[in-house]
């Protein structure tokens, strides 16, 4: 065997089943690329613009006086990152953290959050005349809701979230807040 396969073989051997390969050629828009994750037994996507990286599950050290869907915060790499439970955020029954428990660092105008999420499925190429327009229940008429819209792939279907509504004013307030702290320090 050549030490050209062995080290490709190593390589593969290497990678984690859970690694996602982001490949991506002229004929892929990244406008229309979401990554998935899961929720229960649901789909979600998020569009792969606000994703910087994603982390294994770490310690989260809680934080006083936030919403209840703040889990805490991580710090990543001497950065302070706020960490929301999207269960907790989906009135969703808590569910034990797994070894596939992730969380999903997002950058929105410059806000770090993380995501806690029960799993990452794939990146999905999503073209906009694949997308229908989320369901006019109740509060969410006026379509300002953490629903951008249900985005359909062959036979998959996932849920695809407005980050800018998901990501409510407090939580951009609690990292302000750090960020202050941080450089006071």
């Amino acid at each position: 065997m050549s030490s050209h396969t062995e080290n490709q073989d190593r390589r593969s051997d290497e990678q984690s089943s859970d690694e996602l390969d982001l490949v991506f050629n002229d004929e892929n828009d990244i406008n229309d690329m979401y990554l998935t994750f899961g929720l229960g037994n649901e789909e979600y996507g998020i569009s792969i613009n606000y994703v910087t990286e994603i982390v294994g599950m770490q310690r989260v050290m809680e934080v006083p006086d936030v919403p209840v869907f703040i889990k805490g915060v991580i710090n990543l790499r001497g950065k302070v990152i706020p960490v929301m439970d999207v269960r907790r955020r989906f009135n969703m029954t808590e569910e034990p953290y797994t070894e596939r428990t992730v969380i999903i660092v997002l950058d929105s105008n410059g806000v770090l959050i993380g995501l806690i999420v029960d799993n990452v499925s794939e990146v999905m190429e999503i073209p906009k005349n694949q997308i229908d327009q989320p369901p006019q229940f109740g509060a969410n008429r006026d379509n300002a809701g953490v629903i951008l819209g249900l985005g359909k792939q062959d036979d998959k279907v996932a849920i695809l979230l407005n980050i800018e509504h998901l990501i409510s004013q407090q939580i951009v307030d609690l990292q302000s807040s750090l960020s202050a702290l941080k450089n006071s320090a």
